[in-house]
């Protein structure tokens, strides 16, 4: 019976190489362009606050119309992150976030030429429509960082977002005073322009090829990898996940078996090597199908009995994080309305909707702490008591508003608050990906991302709405909560993410849990 050789034995699998090239020049690359798409999302979302007031005084729209234009743009979010998730899984992250490029940009130029309320609120839905793919980005940079060190980096990643918050209070600051809303669309259109005429340059992810069975593909783009960033690839065979369990499962039975074994058991273990090899041929042909599954096929698969609960509380986290996130952006001008007083919504509707831009923009700061703490807390701590730790820090921070308080001592209580929120925010952007799968990877946070919209959607409508009508301690006990909710939802998550390799597919993934 021949024995192979070692060099013929040897395999790797995607992430073993990218844990042995390191985070290099590569993946830097990979960050701008990644980041860049953030920057666009953040700058979209961002210029609904100065637009609505000036839309609605130039049109006369009533308070519901405004908030429509909001409300619109949640709207194509909630259906673009479902179905770029479904793209990217089945066609390829690169023709993912070229479509949805392609879509934010155009439709974001178009918007600036409306000229009257329904084609804006048309071109915000379609531009809402192109800002869903944002986390196809977001698993397409995750899928590029080493296993070590992947959650001080998404964190990294999530800075762009606070740059793009920033960047457009700076343009609204400088562009509306002088050149109207309609300047401050087109120029809010830039960032997404640049992703297509850097697109030619992007690679595809090494593991979505190798998933798909296109493993020359995939080792000719770790070997791009290994050249930029002056390393080498790990001697043997590029292989799959799921191929390389299999491959050691039989070699841990063949070797645990080498000693001390009969003749019957040796052609026993001989047979179910070859039963490995043909479940292995089984298995991979149908990850292979799974990988070109329909949207009700990925979502079955969500919902399937090894993923069900990773996915219903992570839904939970994304609806409670962009409730609290949003509640707490608005309620920061909502409770400091001249003496923090109630004030109706006949009164409110009265004054002038004129906006303090240089105040807009030096509040948009208050993020940066909240990023920091969650690069020093990811991968110290982990994801689920980074995250959990936060919720409760922010419930006890909203407590004291529940009675009335000086300005100074309410804005900082807020201030604090939306720091413990900006690191849940970005802690449940790194933890999600990570929990699924790459058949189904963009398509889980995709779904996940839509169900939080729903959160940014329904948060103005209840929650400020109950300020706005006298209601300032039903409105902050209905925050605490959400927030508590979701804290208690993070404890209940089946397993910790940090430091683990990424998985390819849903058996690959049970065997990596088990």
């Amino acid at each position: 019976m021949g024995i192979k050789s070692d060099d013929e034995k040897q395999t790797y699998t995607v992430d073993e190489a990218i844990v042995t090239m390191g985070f290099g020049k590569f993946q830097f690359c990979v960050l701008a362009y990644a980041g860049m798409g953030w920057i666009s999302e953040a700058m979209e979302m961002m210029l609904l606050s100065f637009v609505g007031p000036a839309v609605q005084s130039l049109w006369h729209l009533s308070p519901n119309q405004e908030s429509l234009i909001t409300s619109v743009v949640f709207a194509g979010m909630l259906v673009g992150a479902y179905s770029w998730g479904i793209v990217s899984d089945n066609f390829g992250r690169r023709k993912g976030f070229l479509i949805t490029a392609i879509v934010t940009s155009a439709a974001g130029l178009l918007s600036a030429f409306a000229p009257n309320y329904y084609l804006l609120l048309f071109f915000r839905c379609l531009v809402g429509l192109g800002l869903g793919g944002g986390p196809v980005l977001a698993s397409w940079f995750l899928e590029f960082i080493p296993a070590p060190n992947r959650g001080f980096w998404m964190v990294i990643f999530q800075t762009f977002w606070t740059v793009g918050t920033i960047l457009e209070a700076g343009i609204a600051w400088l562009v509306m005073p002088r050149l109207g809303w309609r300047w401050l669309l087109g120029l809010s259109a830039f960032p997404s322009s640049l992703l297509l005429l850097l697109y030619s340059v992007t690679p595809e992810s090494p593991r979505y090829l190798c998933l798909k069975g296109r493993t020359a593909e995939a080792r000719h783009v770790l070997e791009k990898i290994a050249k930029i960033n002056g390393t080498k690839l790990p001697s043997g065979n590029l292989v799959s996940d799921w191929e390389h369990e299999l491959q050691n499962k039989s070699l841990l039975s063949s070797s645990s078996n080498e000693d001390d074994t009969t003749p019957k058991e040796m052609a026993r273990d001989e047979d179910s090597i070859s039963e490995a090899k043909e479940m292995k041929s089984e298995d991979s042909t149908s990850t292979l199908a799974n990988s070109n599954m329909g949207g009700i096929t990925a979502l079955l698969i969500l919902l399937s009995p090894e993923l069900i609960k990773s996915t219903l509380l992570l839904w939970l986290v994304f609806f409670g994080n962009a409730f609290s996130y949003y509640g707490l952006v608005l309620l920061t001008t909502e409770l400091n309305n001249g003496q923090n007083k109630c004030v109706s919504n006949e009164l409110q509707s009265g004054k002038s909707r004129d906006i303090n831009y240089g105040d807009v923009f030096i509040t948009s700061f208050a993020e940066f702490p909240g990023l920091l703490l969650a690069a020093a807390m990811v991968d110290r701590l982990g994801r689920k008591l980074s995250m959990s730790s936060m919720f409760f820090c922010c419930c006890i921070f909203l407590v004291p508003l529940l009675f009335q308080q000086p300005k100074g001592l309410t804005t900082g209580l807020l201030f604090g608050a939306r720091i413990c929120i900006t690191v849940t925010f970005t802690v449940v952007y790194v933890y999600a990906p990570e929990i699924y799968p790459t058949s189904v990877r963009t398509t889980g946070v995709g779904v996940a991302s839509s169900i939080g919209r729903i959160g940014g959607m329904v948060c103005p409508l209840v929650a400020v709405a109950l300020v706005h009508g006298c209601h300032q301690t039903a409105a902050l006990i209905l925050f605490e909560l959400v927030i508590l909710l979701s804290g208690i939802s993070v404890l209940l998550f089946p397993f910790e993410t940090t430091g683990r390799g990424l998985s390819d597919s849903l058996p690959s993934s049970k065997l990596i849990n088990t």
